[in-house]
């Protein structure tokens, strides 16, 4: 079983599961990636192909090949 951890210790420049949780259910489960321009700059999710960022914030997150 995974323990999902909230978005805010997710680590930079590795892919890892995501998803939102909220009072709306659970929704959005996909591997995406996160990254940062610059220090102080916005942080941004991808698509582990870096082809196209996601225009929401996760909830939650956990390492990839962690339990379901």
């Amino acid at each position: 079983m995974s323990t999902w951890k909230t978005i805010s210790s997710a680590p930079l420049d590795q892919v890892v599961m995501t998803k939102i949780d909220d009072v709306d259910g659970c929704r959005n489960e996909q591997k995406l990636i996160q990254t940062q321009r610059d220090p102080g700059c916005r942080r941004i999710w991808w698509f582990p192909d870096m082809s196209m960022y996601v225009y929401y914030q996760p909830t939650h997150w956990r390492p990839v090949g962690e339990g379901a």
